[in-house]
């Protein structure tokens, strides 16, 4: 079932100035499940089955950003600290930067190549470094992610490659740890609105540079709107999925689409919800 709520500030616009409020079918989103939050207060200014538990693919990836940033803000580690990737991380399929066994990269590295390019071997990688292994990570995910009110998720690993029906979330989770995402780590913003960078693989063969392109396209899409990030995500399974954040005029917004059903709808249907927070 369908729903929409507004601010009470924003109702209060519609019915006194305009004498209605909009209904349910003003925006008329192909995607099901998503849901438009105002990141200073948390304010939910918009939702549609926003409680509903699906895939998330590759926006799994915001908790795992979400644990590295603890850690360095902890002092656990460094943004200059190496990472030996282990044969389990570079063994990861799907959405990847190809880092080989026993590959050494920075920390600030990869987190460049899970924000840009959604690498699940550089997100394994990283997993193992903080966790020890991805099984202890996922713990952690899990645990921060109760923490956050984030009662309809589960996450069974740290990349969203599974194909478990037990690794699910909301729009309205992907919202809340988006927000804790970019609340307590503003910085995030210097690697999630990078369009194009490249890394040096060192390897055995010899030392290669590798391009990133940053998954996002709402980058290098005409907006009247600044969009600062977040993350994209999709599988068969999961369609297309997205975690966007923009600001305008002092206001910061988070939309999260899930399960839209091509790769073009789950950008629009976030233009179309920016507009929507920005222009009421």
């Amino acid at each position: 079932m369908k729903k929409k709520l507004l601010c009470i500030a924003l109702a209060f616009v519609f019915t006194v100035g305009l004498g209605l409020t909009a209904q349910a079918e003003d925006l008329a989103l192909p995607a099901p499940s998503c849901i438009l939050m105002e990141k200073d207060t948390g304010q939910i200014l918009y939702e549609e089955n926003a409680h509903e538990k699906l895939r998330p693919a590759s926006v799994t990836k915001i908790m795992t950003l979400l644990l590295i940033f603890d850690a360095i803000a902890q002092g656990k580690i460094h943004l200059e600290d190496t990472v030996t990737t282990s044969e389990y991380a570079a063994s990861m399929g799907g959405s990847q930067v190809f880092v080989e066994e026993g590959e050494i990269q920075t920390v600030e590295t990869l987190i460049k190549c899970i924000v840009i390019a959604s690498g699940n071997d550089a997100s394994v990688a990283m997993a193992e470094f903080i966790g020890g292994d991805e099984g202890t990570f996922v713990k952690m995910m899990n645990e921060r992610a109760k923490g956050l009110g984030m009662e309809h998720t589960k996450f069974i690993d740290c990349c969203g490659l599974t194909d478990s029906p037990e690794h699910v979330t909301t729009a309205r989770d992907i919202a809340l740890m988006s927000r804790e995402l970019i609340t307590k780590y503003p910085q995030i913003t210097n690697y999630t609105t990078i369009w194009m960078e490249n890394i040096t693989h060192v390897t055995k063969q010899g030392t290669k540079e590798f391009g990133l392109s940053n998954t996002n396209k709402l980058l290098k899409m005409a907006t009247n709107f600044e969009v600062t990030g977040l993350k994209t995500g999709s599988t068969s399974i999961a369609k297309y999925c997205l975690s966007a954040t923009a600001k305008k005029d002092g206001v910061e917004l988070i939309a999260a689409i899930m399960a839209a059903p091509d790769f073009k709808a789950r950008f629009k249907d976030a233009v179309t919800l920016l507009n929507y927070g920005f222009g009421n």
